[in-house]
């Protein structure tokens, strides 16, 4: 599917979004790792402010007031209205920078991820789904259309090294069960939550669908949770640790 603005509107259907994407601790210890020694970091596409480190130096950018205003909420450092293609810094400006599942919103992802590139030292760390990845989820089978939406978002883990310029580790992240981040894969184990509108608000893919396809396409799960199908054939996954898929981060050293 071809997306003409990959760019989710937050300030219209995001103010509830930081209630549902949370920062999880299990997959925050892979950021903290990638960071390593940095002390100051740029966060672009920060969003209400999840993963940021308590303990480093963080400037973050953030076009969406409705996201701004929850980072306020949430007594995060105030973002700067300003977008990754353009970043408002001098070359070098920062020992890191992170962008975390925002590069699909950018309209010139690759000259976004360069910016990045210009005004940090050393790491950039991307985390980001890889489309190549995103149909080995059940909910290709009840929301394929929510998958053809992402597919023509998210740029391809190629891409995204080289516009970083090639020197890069890519790490597949491991999603627990009981994840705080309500991404899609988030609930692998819990597909009751797909049910509910604010869970599907929070995921912006849904933004791309008309309502009452959404409906429609909810029926689908809520139909094969009633009747058992869902539970004969993925059940398993209610109690299974953690399930690895389409969750990367590409890990950028200069």
């Amino acid at each position: 599917m071809k997306i003409d603005n990959p760019a989710f509107n937050y300030d219209k259907h995001g103010q509830k979004y930081s209630s549902h994407r949370q920062t999880d601790s299990r997959i925050e210890q892979y950021i903290i790792e990638a960071l390593g020694n940095a002390k100051t970091i740029l966060n672009v596409g920060a969003g209400a402010g999840s993963y940021e480190p308590v303990d480093k130096y963080i400037v973050a950018v953030e076009p969406s007031a409705a996201m701004r205003h929850q980072r306020m909420i949430r007594h995060k450092v105030p973002a700067i209205n300003a977008k990754a293609d353009c970043l408002p810094f001098d070359d070098h400006s920062f020992d890191a920078s992170m962008a975390l599942v925002t590069v699909h919103h950018w309209p010139d992802i690759d000259k976004g991820l360069k910016e990045l590139r210009r005004v940090t030292r050393e790491q950039v760390v991307v985390m980001t789904f890889d489309p190549e990845q995103l149909d080995q989820f059940w909910n290709a089978e009840y929301f394929p259309e929510v998958i053809e939406v992402e597919k023509g978002r998210y740029p391809t883990i190629e891409l995204i090294k080289n516009s970083l310029g090639g020197n890069c580790k890519v790490i597949p992240i491991p999603i627990p069960l009981d994840c705080k981040d309500g991404f899609q894969e988030a609930f692998y184990g819990r597909p009751e939550a797909f049910l509910e509108k604010e869970v599907r608000l929070a995921q912006s893919a849904w933004g791309f669908i008309p309502e009452e396809k959404q409906e429609e396409i909810v029926k689908r799960l809520q139909t094969d949770l009633e009747n058992g199908n869902w539970d004969k054939k993925y059940g398993h996954f209610r109690t299974q640790p953690y399930f690895t898929c389409a969750l990367r981060l590409v890990v950028a050293m200069p």
